[in-house]
């Protein structure tokens, strides 16, 4: 079994930053592409990046694109959304989520129906 502890979220202003990171424990860290996805009030669960297990390939939400950077660090078990430029439509609780594959595709890694195992999510919110 795995499990998903995020941490790093807050408050910021807009044009700010925040680092999320997300530490796995329970299965090894490097069999899993990882994924994150956030979820504002009243909206549906939106992908937001992903990087494969091999931190080879980094996908994003055009949304994002150009302001966020995913990373991870295998031999800390930890994956991390660097989030800049941030605007108030970037808020939500963000998830960390685990899919069990190489994570080289975007149609398969930008779905969550396609991750196995997920974190509780942390809030972050913007101001204007």
């Amino acid at each position: 079994q795995v499990q998903l502890v995020e941490s790093g979220g807050g408050l910021v202003q807009a044009g700010g930053s925040l680092t999320l990171s997300c530490v796995a424990s329970g299965r090894t860290f490097s069999d899993d592409a990882m994924g994150w996805f956030r979820q504002a009030p009243g909206k549906e669960r939106e992908f937001v990046a992903a990087i494969s297990r091999d931190g080879g390939s980094a996908y994003f939400a055009d949304s994002v694109k150009g302001r966020f950077t995913i990373s991870r660090d295998n031999r800390k078990n930890t994956v991390y959304l660097q989030m800049n430029s941030l605007k108030p439509e970037d808020k939500g609780v963000n998830y960390c989520a685990a899919h069990y594959g190489n994570g080289n595709y975007y149609y398969i890694v930008s779905r969550r129906q396609n991750y196995d195992y997920w974190g509780q999510g942390t809030q972050v919110t913007v101001s204007s």
